[in-house]
């Protein structure tokens, strides 16, 4: 029976388990289109009591789906604590605080309902390849990061030192100049905080060329990375 069931709820090319990712697939875009609905002010009670039915019955099949899932599974605690079971569990875990905690109170929870999207990467090709990329690259992209987080510290603290007199109320401290650096560096540039100083701009042009360099480098190393993986899928 174990076995049965593990060639069903994993993805196995037989028409059953093609089914049942079908099947659960169209439940995770059912349940997302349901929490936008959910949204909609002035919904009529009767609409909202159906969606409510609907939702229900998706967090009962993914509920048993998880449960599956834990029963097949050859090391069970390292998949509850694995991506794919911390989502699983995520996707459900609202529902069920729902019977205890009043969830207008605590809206928050109810964004973990979100999570459900991330359940279609378990079935996605294109995605888990994309995945498989990101694996590959994860320590050129954590060195990525690292440089990223410094020079945002560097960009923060060098236009604090220039603009911080001409405008304290914008650059009070080098904490409120981390949102300039960040809208910097990601040439988002809101305009709501700029500077006005001579220096303030000579250094502005510096950080905006190194973060045209910043927002390209990521692109690089995933699109190597992804390459790579394709020419290894390929090879298999």
């Amino acid at each position: 029976m174990k076995a049965y069931i593990k060639n069903i709820v994993e993805i196995n090319d037989n028409p059953v388990s093609r089914f049942f990712s079908l099947f659960i697939q169209t439940l995770i875009l059912t349940s997302i289109v349901i929490f936008s609905m959910e949204t909609i002010p002035d919904l009529e009670p009767q609409t909202r009591y159906i969606l409510q039915i609907i939702e229900t019955f998706c967090v009962i099949v993914f509920t048993i789906e998880y449960l599956l899932r834990i029963y097949v599974a050859d090391q069970k605690v390292k998949f509850i604590f694995s991506f794919f079971g911390i989502i699983d569990f995520l996707a459900i875990l609202p529902f069920y605080l729902s019977f205890g905690v009043d969830l207008k109170s605590l809206r928050a929870l109810r964004f973990l309902r979100l999570f459900r999207i991330f359940k279609l990467v378990r079935y996605n090709r294109a995605i888990n390849q994309f995945t498989r990329a990101i694996k590959s690259a994860k320590e050129q992209i954590f060195l990525f990061i690292f440089i990223t987080l410094i020079l945002i510290y560097f960009a923060a603290v060098g236009i604090y030192y220039f603009e911080n007199q001409a405008q304290p109320e914008h650059f009070s401290s080098i904490f409120d100049s981390l949102w300039w650096a960040i809208i910097t560096l990601t040439t988002v540039g809101y305009g709501d905080v700029y500077p006005i100083t001579i220096g303030g701009k000579m250094f502005t042009f510096f950080i905006l060329m190194i973060g045209l360099g910043i927002v390209a480098i990521p692109t690089g190393i995933i699109s190597s990375a992804l390459t790579k993986s394709v020419d290894t899928k390929d090879e298999e």
